[in-house]
């Protein structure tokens, strides 16, 4: 397949980290906006926090890890890297798929649960069972995506597991 030319691929890692720093920066709103709802004595505040993070859940979140998968699988493809070539990009691909589970799939169902729960019920939404247990798998989530997305940012930076070996071809034909 044919390589990118050196500014065609400073162009779509460009992309790929702006896509992922919106990642990024999404993960640490949706911990302000928990960290506000937790503390707030506001209940419009309380609902609001859980509205906004529910659309960024269904907008940014998604386009955003659209945008960084593609972009990556772009740049392993057509540079020197490759899919499966070097260990620190297979850990990668496997906090990626990581963070495709816990940011557009499970926080899009818990926000929506945390919506749901906050407009029928307001503050009351505190009381009930199911709301705790939303807002704790919810807590760690939210962290558990943002140790993921930094871990491959520190990982991206270090590249610190080198190439695979690769297997010797016998002349037994």
């Amino acid at each position: 397949m044919k390589r990118l030319s050196i500014t065609k691929r400073k162009w779509l890692l460009i992309l790929h980290l702006l896509f992922s720093a919106i990642m990024l920066g999404v993960a640490f709103v949706f911990l302000i906006f928990s960290i506000t709802a937790a503390t707030t004595d506001d209940a419009g505040v309380f609902k609001a926090c859980y509205s906004s993070m529910y659309v960024l859940a269904k907008t940014s979140v998604r386009a955003s890890t659209i945008g960084t998968v593609v972009t990556g699988i772009l740049l392993s493809v057509l540079t020197k890297w490759g899919l499966f070539k070097y260990y620190w990009i297979i850990v990668k691909e496997g906090l990626t798929l990581f963070s495709i589970v816990l940011g557009p799939i499970a926080m899009y169902f818990l926000t929506l649960n945390a919506v749901t729960l906050t407009t029928n019920d307001g503050f009351n939404a505190l009381l009930d069972p199911a709301f705790t247990v939303n807002k704790w798998q919810m807590w760690i989530g939210i962290i558990l995506q943002i140790i993921s997305l930094v871990s491959m940012f520190v990982i991206s930076v270090f590249k610190p597991w080198g190439p695979r070996k690769q297997k010797q071809q016998s002349n037994f034909a």
